[in-house]
């Protein structure tokens, strides 16, 4: 079955102009078309998307990255999705190596091609809040020599059976940022379906570059990173983040704050905030000034 009739690749966009065009080419070169969300960036990544062919949806405001892609897979009709971020590089043969592995795997919920990132190091996800304490061992894990079952994929590429992620809920909504990929594919281990690694299949992979740097980003970053782990912490039953860390945290933004360390100071301080707000019943949602959909 060819790639233009079977995948529709779903890209979110945040100040991405960037990085799209070499992410939407690679996908062209595979017959991949992409359907772009832009969350109301302030840069031309929406008109860049155009220009290179893409489908574009632009948000009036930021939704968030799970939300996004939700957006973009109800706007798909192909059998699969391909999860793509736009600082991810799709390489030759990569999209015909993950259909086949779709083939060879049918109770597989998701397929990841192999990450390499800038330094050339693969990138997997030894550990996460989610797995089970026996999986969250010490150190690297071990490079796949072959196609390999994990416990977690990576959320910068995925290949998704669409009826199969809309029947879970897609990625969930209450999540503005972070642990929604983790959260996902928990999911779908719950529900019986692995998750595999193919090691035919390569994407190059930025690391940080998808979204162009800006003042006050790294607080907000930090801020959902530490309510989403809240977040999920209590959605699966898990003991809560400890109260010390919020102590640390504010007393590191005080020191890097007399050091003049602002980008430090930021960090910090946003780690305390989502971890104060996640306690206090605050949401992400809330904090963000959107609706509960979509």
């Amino acid at each position: 079955m060819p790639a233009e009739s079977s995948i529709t690749a779903i890209v979110v966009a945040y100040d991405s102009a960037e990085v799209l065009p070499a992410c939407l080419a690679a996908l062209a070169a595979e017959g991949v078309p992409a359907i772009v969300v832009d969350n109301a960036s302030g840069d031309s990544s929406d008109e860049t998307a155009r220009i290179h062919g893409a489908t574009v949806i632009v948000n009036t405001r930021n939704e968030g990255y799970g939300r996004a892609n939700n957006q973009g897979v109800v706007a798909a009709t192909t059998p699969f999705v391909l999860i793509v971020n736009p600082d991810v590089e799709i390489r030759p043969g990569a999209i015909a190596a993950l259909l086949a592995a779709a083939e060879r795997y049918p109770d597989a919920g998701m397929l990841a091609p192999r990450i390499i990132e800038p330094s050339g190091r693969v990138f997997l996800q030894p550990r996460s809040l989610l797995s089970p304490e026996h999986l969250n061992r010490s150190g690297a894990m071990p490079i796949p020599e072959g196609d390999a079952c994990l416990p977690f994929l990576s959320g910068a590429c995925l290949l998704i059976r669409r009826e199969l992620f809309t029947s879970l809920g897609g990625f969930d909504p209450q999540i503005f940022l972070f642990y929604e990929d983790d959260d996902l594919c928990r999911r779908m281990r719950d529900a019986g379906h692995a998750l595999i690694h193919v090691h035919e299949a390569e994407a190059r992979h930025g690391r940080g570059r998808s979204t162009a740097p800006a003042p006050g980003r790294r607080f907000k970053a930090r801020w959902h990173l530490a309510w989403s782990e809240g977040y999920v912490s209590g959605k699966y039953g898990l003991p809560r983040p400890a109260s010390m860390r919020i102590v640390e945290n504010l007393a590191k933004t005080a020191g890097y704050g007399l050091l003049l360390k602002r980008d430090k100071m930021y960090a910090h301080a946003g780690s305390a905030a989502g971890a104060l707000a996640w306690r206090r019943g605050r949401t992400a949602l809330d904090r963000e000034d959107l609706e509960t959909s979509p």
